[in-house]
């Protein structure tokens, strides 16, 4: 029973994890503008996501901009929106799999070790898609890092991490611990001892004996 329990809590921490994946790829604060300037204008925000760059006013007005060419972008948001994508696909592949291992589930009743099977190939998926999340913003958020600190970027042209960049990262971490707590549940491997054949028992000796 602790098991199930077990398997349950993985579940929906990993289940947890992909729709805060899917928050984030939609989210567009990626990056907001960093306010780190003697000549800053506070009167507007400006941030950027993987498909579109906003700007919102003091008075409540937001523009948003979705970006046009696709070949026009940067290698790092390119290959941040991919690996977004995997990660959203491969976690609801996961669902799916997990869900037909479930213990609480009907499915497979008659095949309990081909049952904890599939909740564990669920857990390695979710663990997958945990990865895919976790590199891209950690690979956008080091983008970021490094044109902040780098002396040739304008200070009015500078942006810090965004809402959905944490977001993304709280999303994996729960990825990752739901499919490791999935992966527990892995059927154990029984040794099997083979059963003792007796003896056999010697021959009545004929009491004669030869020398």
């Amino acid at each position: 029973m602790a098991n199930a329990g077990l398997q349950l809590l993985g579940f929906i921490l990993a289940f947890l994890g992909w729709i805060g994946s899917i928050i984030s790829t939609a989210l567009p604060q990626w990056k907001i503008y960093s306010y780190a300037g003697d000549n800053i204008v506070t009167a507007q925000a400006i941030y950027e996501g993987l498909w579109m760059s906003c700007v919102s006013q003091s008075t409540g007005q937001i523009q948003c901009k979705v970006f046009d060419s696709l070949l026009n972008l940067n290698s790092t948001l390119q290959a941040t929106r991919a690996l977004m994508v995997i990660g959203i696909l491969l976690g609801l592949i996961a669902i799916f799999v997990a869900t037909i291992g479930m213990k609480c589930m009907k499915c497979l009743e008659d095949d309990e070790v081909q049952k904890m099977r599939m909740a564990v190939i669920g857990g390695v998926i979710f663990l997958i898609a945990g990865l895919a999340v976790l590199v891209a913003t950690a690979w956008y958020g080091n983008r970021i890092v490094q044109e902040f600190y780098d002396p040739m970027t304008p200070v009015n042209a500078r942006y810090e991490f965004g809402q959905a960049l944490f977001t993304g990262w709280a999303a994996a971490s729960l990825c990752l611990l739901g499919g490791a707590l999935l992966c527990c549940s892995c059927p154990r491997k029984t040794t099997s001892y083979p059963t003792p054949r007796p003896y056999p028992k010697p021959a009545p000796s004929s009491g004669k004996d030869y020398v």
